[in-house]
């Protein structure tokens, strides 16, 4: 039977390729797992017992791999922290999450450091890769002198991410440990890999996003699980994507809408340069994606498109290529033992292709809201949680996103989902990005405004405005048409692919307090 985890193939097949760096350097399942172990036995011997935190701030490197591995065999929480983050969101987080040991990419030194200083953090358990940190010890003194032997007492570790904190301060997702060894726990992630037709044992998986984040992190880690090569990309782009997938023979990526809107922007001769066969599943979710941009994916790169709805939280739902074909737009049925409900803002359950609030149990085991009760009571209805998106469900109980609860319009009483808008201007042949929502009318409540991130060499002008504004006419309700036009030299999002939408939004609204 082949291994289950990432810990039996460093022992049973130490001469796998299990890393590719962005810099190019590989690794095999050998090499990492003796650094693995060496990092495990650094923190137990700083004293950290099981419960314990161990906090990142990293970027796509071997390091958050590492920490990650050790983590997972030793009983620890580990918290991966945003590298995007003020010094002072840093220091909360950190705060928050009680971490004992706090590793850091010298890239992000002025958030790390002011983060420490801000708190006191015990400076002997911070550790710097890649370069210096003032007042931080080398990430390789947590390794010197170290067996490279598994550590005696193993047992399972869990994440403790952070949500993105849209609105007030991120909260710690929290799970009790399970009690189980590593190897039981990373068994049940491969089961994960076969919702998307993965196969244990082979191939290549492509990390194209950051792996602080939930989705390129969990599914980046099961790979390694499945014995797969995990390929690292430090910064996206269009053409390394498509590079990468030829020259490492890809079969497996995780990706964003906003990824496949970009590449499908590419001269179409850019585009037939690059051998994408490989490719087995591609695996995306995160925000809404556009039907049309879908149906082009599925056309240039074949039947491999596989897409999920889920959260930070847990929970979801899952749809297959000849699947979503069959029912276009759909994001899917619910995972193996989750369930999917759609509530009214008074918690009755609504019937089919009525739109209310998304509500789910999870497949994982039940979560808090680290040190916020409260917050962990109000996102409940019953045994099931919601992270405020909205959407409905058809007669056959697949899913249909409209919008985030936050982002919907009210504009004269009528609900306009900015997400269908903004998923009819990203076929426009210039536009590159645009975000869509609500702002202040004194007849209508709320107008609708369109913020548009042209595609290179395209000038930002009033008849650009009306020819946007004539094209969302010619194909939606008139009352779904921005008002509205800005141009933006490039829009705020988060490295995950979401929209930040609060940062453009909020300038509209100050003084002034928004219905939804």
């Amino acid at each position: 039977m082949a291994a289950q985890s990432f810990w039996q193939w460093a022992q049973e097949e130490p001469a796998r390729l299990a890393l590719v760096t962005p810099e190019g350097q590989k690794l095999t399942f050998g090499e990492l797992g003796a650094r693995v172990n060496a990092v495990s036995h650094g923190l137990l011997a700083l004293g950290l017992e099981q419960g314990d935190t161990v906090a990142i701030q990293l970027g796509n490197e071997p390091a958050w791999v590492e920490v990650f591995m050790a983590v997972h065999q030793i009983g620890l929480y580990l918290t991966a922290i945003n590298y995007h983050l003020s010094a002072e969101e840093t220091a909360y987080i950190l705060e928050n999450s009680e971490a004992k040991v706090f590793i850091a990419n010298a890239r992000y030194a002025q958030q790390a450091a002011g983060a420490v200083e801000r708190i006191h953090f015990d400076r002997q358990r911070c550790f710097a890769t890649q370069g210096t940190i003032e007042g931080f010890r080398p990430y390789e003194d947590l390794l010197a002198g170290q067996p490279t032997a598994p550590p005696e007492h193993r047992q399972a570790g869990s994440l403790m991410l952070y949500t993105s904190g849209t609105t007030g301060r991120p909260k710690g997702v929290r799970r009790a440990l399970s009690g189980r060894s590593p190897e039981e726990d990373a068994a049940i992630t491969q089961l994960l890999g076969m919702l998307f037709d993965i196969t244990p044992g082979t191939g290549v998986h492509l990390v194209t996003g950051p792996l602080y984040h939930a989705a390129p992190g969990t599914f980046g880690m099961s790979a390694l699980h499945m014995g797969q090569t995990l390929v690292l990309m430090d910064k996206w782009t269009p053409e390394d994507t498509l590079r990468l997938i030829q020259e490492e023979g890809v079969t497996v990526t995780h990706m964003v809408p906003t990824m496949f809107n970009r590449l499908l922007k590419l001269p179409e001769q850019e585009r037939k340069r690059y051998d994408v066969s490989s490719l087995r599943s591609v695996i995306h979710a995160a925000a809404p994606c556009p039907v049309d941009t879908k149906k082009a994916m599925l056309d240039w790169w074949g039947p491999v498109i596989y897409e999920y709805y889920g959260a930070t939280e847990g929970g979801g739902t899952y749809v297959k290529p000849h699947e979503w074909i069959k029912k276009p737009g759909t994001v899917g049925q619910p995972w193996p033992g989750s369930t999917i409900k759609i509530l009214d803002d008074q918690g009755k359950e609504l019937p089919p292709y009525e739109t209310g609030t998304i509500y789910m149990s999870s497949v994982l085991a039940s979560f808090e809201y680290f040190n916020d009760k409260e917050k962990t009571a109000a996102n409940r209805k019953g045994d099931l949680f919601t992270v405020g998106d909205m959407g409905y469900l058809d007669e056959d109980g697949w899913l249909f996103i409209s919008d985030r609860k936050a982002d919907m319009i009210i504009s004269g009483g009528v609900n306009i989902y900015p997400a269908e808008i903004e998923a009819v201007l990203h076929q426009h042949p210039k536009v590159g990005d645009v975000a869509v929502f609500g702002i202040p009318d004194e007849d209508w409540g709320e107008s609708v405004k369109a913020v548009v991130e042209t595609v290179p060499g395209v000038a930002h002008s009033p008849e650009l405005a009306e020819e946007l504004r004539q094209y969302v006419h010619d194909r939606m309700a008139h009352y779904k048409v921005p008002r509205s036009f800005e141009f933006i030299d490039q829009l705020p999002r988060y490295p995950t692919g979401k929209l930040y939408k609060r940062l453009l939004r909020d300038k509209y609204w100050q003084g002034r307090e928004r219905k939804v």
